[in-house]
């Protein structure tokens, strides 16, 4: 077995994604927190890079997903962090 640089890449991934999952089921961190989102996105960003020089396209196209959806809970994240700041007025 050779293992090239994209599929210790890719490997990794899964270990990010398997862990912060973890996590989540054990209660150490929150679902509605950026950091489950951030990490679901690096993850699968790390296993598409590696789908790219072995490809397998429904592969690819459910980290492509993966990855859009963990932008949408990123952007929520950001969004409702913007709300809670206090509006700043001039007297």
């Amino acid at each position: 077995m050779n293992l090239e640089w994209y599929d210790l890449v890719g490997t990794s991934g899964v270990v990010l994604i398997l862990v912060i999952y973890y996590l989540l089921q054990v209660g150490r961190i929150d679902a509605q927190g950026v950091m489950y989102s951030v990490a679901n996105f690096l993850g699968a960003g790390m296993i598409a890079t590696s789908l790219v020089y072995e490809f397998n396209f429904s592969a690819l196209m459910i980290e492509i997903c993966w990855m859009l959806i963990s932008l949408i809970g990123i952007a929520r994240y950001l969004r409702q962090r913007g709300a809670e700041r206090p509006v700043k007025t001039i007297n």
